[in-house]
């Protein structure tokens, strides 16, 4: 009786082993965008979402800009949302580290992300980085280059890449893109280079649509937007328009040889979170350290073609500045 008993209370210690393994933890840092709410409300809120089974957020470090208003006004009214979702609040990047298997690296404010980042690396833990992975281009390499130097699988994107109209004209779905005009709403964020901030979600549109391959760029502005042309090695073309007065919209227009076709935009933080929780899993990421970082490019060619009056920039000539940035940045964890 008594082995019967043991041998019960083994297969009932290993049955919870079990299920305790199948739920992935996962870490906030950052309570200061509406997509850490959002992805808690997704993962936490009892959706019988079949994607989201599995992962749970445990835990949040609500910082967090601490100098850009529209981020930081909103962390009092976050914290108090994600705890609701059963989210325990914690003091510090490092005690959140040591509650979870992975980590939401959410902090709207793109300065902050090296050195937070650089605390996950350093425990090991996979990250979700959202947009923009750095204020500049050099953060973006830096950034890139330590997750490697610590062999850790990171990605970041806009939420409109995975728009399932995007990703059929991404795949080739509804014909070769001979080009393409895409457009997103474009606020002025002075601690950030133009279109970091927020306009890399109409330039992250435009390079699922077109892939890599973009050689140079020359802008135009003025108070009402801006339009930046780009010229890809195979001889297409592509434009961003970021919209600084006007109707807060997403989208674009592809080129096919069938004709036109329209461009995805928003349908919510479902379709990318999505794609986060395949990454945790899997550890591979859905876009590349080099379609990332040349997003990152384009957008620093066309902020110095907009400061010299509308002179047309290689990508290689702002590369070039943006890796220089990032070798100083990274001397500092050395």
């Amino acid at each position: 009786m008594k082995n019967r008993i043991a041998f019960f209370f083994i297969l009932l210690m290993i049955s919870t082993s079990i299920y305790a393994q199948k739920i992935m933890r996962i870490g906030i840092i950052g309570l200061d965008t509406s997509h850490s709410t959002a992805f808690t409300e997704l993962i936490n809120g009892g959706s019988d979402e079949t994607f989201s089974k599995g992962f749970r957020i445990v835990a949040a470090y609500p910082y967090g800009s601490k100098t850009i208003q529209s981020s930081y006004e909103r962390i009092p009214g976050y914290i108090e949302k994600v705890k609701a979702q059963g989210v325990e609040i914690v003091s510090s990047i490092a005690e959140l580290l040591d509650k979870v298997d992975c980590v939401l690296l959410e902090t709207n404010d793109g300065r902050l992300h090296l050195e937070q980042a650089m605390e996950v690396f350093k425990a090991g833990k996979i990250c979700y980085i959202d947009k923009p992975i750095g204020a500049t281009l050099g953060d973006a390499i830096a950034i890139y280059e330590m997750a490697e130097r610590y062999n850790i699988p990171i990605f970041s994107s806009s939420a409109l890449r995975f728009t399932p109209q995007n990703q059929k004209l991404r795949n080739g779905e509804l014909g070769k893109i001979l080009g393409a005009d895409c457009y997103s709403p474009h606020k002025v964020e002075p601690t950030h280079p133009d279109f970091g901030f927020y306009g890399i979600h109409g330039v992250e549109t435009l390079y699922t649509v077109m892939g890599t391959g973009c050689e140079s760029v020359n802008r135009m502005s003025s108070d009402r937007g801006d339009i930046v042309v780009g010229r890809w090695k195979d001889g297409r073309i592509g434009t961003f328009r970021g919209i600084t007065k006007g109707p807060q919209i997403y989208g674009g227009t592809a080129f096919t040889p069938k004709g036109a076709v329209t461009v995805g935009g928003y349908q919510g933080y479902k379709v990318l979170l999505k794609q986060i929780l395949t990454f945790f899993q899997t550890g591979v990421a859905p876009i590349s350290k080099e379609e990332t970082i040349e997003i990152f490019t384009f957008m620093k060619a066309s902020n110095m073609s907009k400061e010299q009056n509308g002179r047309i920039v290689t990508l290689e000539e702002a590369y070039q500045k943006g890796r220089k940035d990032a070798q100083k940045l990274i001397k500092a964890y050395k």
